[in-house]
C-alpha cells in the first residue's frame, strides 16, 4: 500500500530580472550610464616601473615598462639588433599602436627559451600586461585587440610508431 505523498515547502522562485527585450535594453542602458567607481591603481615599483610575465609556446619574457623616449632593450641587444626580422618588430610595436602610446615608453626586457617567433610572442604578451599595469584606462583596448589573453598553442608531442606527432612511416610495397 502506497503511503500518501507529503508535499515539502517551496522556496518561492525568483522572478527574471527582465521579462522582454525592452526591459533587457531599458537595463543595459542604465548599467552603462552608471559609472563604474571601481578604477584599477597602477602598479609601479619604487622606480617608476610596471613588471610582467609574458608568455607564447615556451618562451618566457620579463618585461619592464616605465616612462620614457621609446628605447627598447632586448637579453642587452636593441630590438632591431636582437629581431633582425621587420614582422617581429611590427608584432612587438602592435600594443604601442592599439593604444596610441608610440615612443612614450622605455623598455627592458629578458627573454628566454622557444625560438624568435616564439619570444616576440612572448614579448608582445608581457608588454601588453604592463601597459596595463602602468596605465590601467588601457586595459579595455589591449583586451579587445587580443593582446592580454595568453595564446596556449604549443608544439605536440612526438608519438611512439610515428615519425613526428601525427606523421606515420613511408608505406613500402616491396
Amino acid at each position: 500500500m502506497a503511503e500518501p505523498r507529503t508535499e515539502r515547502a517551496e522556496k518561492p522562485k525568483a522572478k527574471p530580472a527582465s521579462r522582454t527585450l525592452a526591459d533587457l535594453s531599458m537595463a543595459s542602458a542604465v548599467a552603462a550610464a552608471q559609472p563604474s567607481t571601481t578604477q584599477a591603481a597602477p602598479v609601479r615599483d619604487k622606480f617608476g616601473r610596471s613588471y610582467a610575465t609574458g608568455k607564447r609556446k615556451n618562451a618566457v619574457a620579463r618585461v619592464w615598462l616605465k616612462a620614457g623616449s621609446g628605447k627598447m632593450i632586448v637579453n642587452g641587444k636593441e630590438l632591431n639588433a636582437y629581431f633582425a626580422r621587420p614582422a617581429l618588430r611590427m608584432m612587438i610595436n602592435q600594443p604601442f599602436t592599439v593604444a596610441a602610446r608610440v615612443g612614450q615608453f622605455d623598455i627592458w626586457c629578458t627573454v628566454t627559451g622557444g625560438g624568435l617567433s616564439g619570444q616576440a610572442g612572448a614579448v608582445r604578451h608581457g608588454l601588453s600586461k604592463a601597459m596595463t599595469y602602468y596605465e590601467p584606462e588601457l586595459r579595455p583596448a589591449l583586451k579587445h585587440a587580443g593582446f592580454l589573453t595568453r595564446d596556449s598553442r604549443v608544439v605536440e608531442r612526438k608519438k611512439y610508431g610515428r615519425h613526428k606527432a601525427r606523421r606515420s612511416h613511408q608505406f613500402s610495397k616491396r
